[in-house]
């Protein structure tokens, strides 16, 4: 998914199946100081000195991060009920960098795969975008880890194709999203093993986003969806006619910051605090992730 261009730069953990469904994935922006959107439940981010001391002068003088985030996946991103702003685990973190840095944060709305070209095009001074640091990545990002999350593997119900692991999904028409960590680095590696044991590959079918791929998968026309767990995990509880058949693979993503910006030093002092406080607690819990906390927010970690 990567672009070899360097530059400057729920609610409760089930929200009901209509405010699923409510959820349009339009392209959007939305300002924000970064504080009332917590709620009232999640205490605002205490300000870093020392962190906000390490941005660039060119941060510290517009006093705004844009952070892209990426189209309707709940509970990870998705628009409040009825408006056109983002809630959800990736854009609360977001907002807690912002608080302890002391800048607002302006959340722009774009496709998981035009991302990384819109920071090559200097759109976007940070992602939190539940993506996973790999060596292709970090040829032009840089990644502080923020949380853990691994694979889900979803099936109609009663798994019909008895698709238990990854390696059941050899010769499989398996849905998986667009520049996903699974398309472009498990769907490979797994490929080779079908291969070696003289399997068919996966068949892979590519979406913009998880509703697409799982009303593939309910009309007949996939055998599997791949996806990010918390997302899966989410969709199966709105969705009676699937099931989660797999869990696999857990491993950190990270906030993405393009190499040349000089951003990382402040948003890696400034994640050590937070994931040390109540604010990040509350914010997983909030969202049903709270396995998903990290003690150690490491600096281009590749998986």
């Amino acid at each position: 998914m990567g672009t070899p261009i360097a530059v400057r730069k729920a609610a409760a953990v089930v929200l009901s199946s209509a405010l699923l469904l409510s959820l349009t994935a339009c392209g959007s922006s939305t300002a924000s100081d970064g504080i009332a959107e917590l709620g009232t439940d999640i205490p605002a981010m205490a300000f870093n000195e020392a962190a906000a001391a390490q941005l660039p002068d060119s941060i510290k003088a517009a006093k705004v991060l844009t952070v892209a985030i990426p189209t309707n996946e709940p509970p990870t991103q998705f628009y409040k009920e009825g408006t056109r702003e983002m809630t959800g685990s990736n854009p609360d973190i977001a907002r807690l960098i912002g608080q302890a840095l002391g800048v607002k944060v302006d959340i722009k709305v774009t496709n998981f795969d035009s991302i990384i070209p819109g920071m090559a095009a200097g759109r976007y001074d940070m992602t939190v975008a539940s993506m996973t640091p790999t060596e292709n990545r970090m040829k032009v990002l840089d990644f502080v880890d923020y949380l853990q999350m691994g694979n889900s593997i979803a099936v109609p119900v009663g798994n019909p194709g008895a698709i238990t692991e990854e390696a059941a999904l050899c010769g499989k028409k398996v849905g998986l999203l667009i520049g996903s960590y699974q398309l472009t680095a498990n769907v490979p590696a797994a490929n080779e093993k079908c291969l070696a044991e003289g399997k068919e590959p996966i068949q892979d079918s590519e979406f913009q986003d998880t509703r697409q791929a799982i009303s593939a998968l309910t009309s007949g026309r996939l055998d599997a969806v791949l996806a990010d767990s918390p997302i899966l995990d989410f969709a199966a509880k709105a969705n009676p006619a699937i099931e989660i058949s797999s869990q696999y693979d857990f491993t950190p993503v990270g906030v993405g910051l393009p190499i040349e910006s000089g951003l990382v030093k402040a948003v890696s002092t400034a994640m050590v605090d937070i994931v040390k406080s109540d604010s990040y607690q509350l914010v997983l819990k909030k969202y049903g992730l709270d396995g998903s906390a990290i003690a150690d927010p490491r600096v281009n970690f590749a998986q």
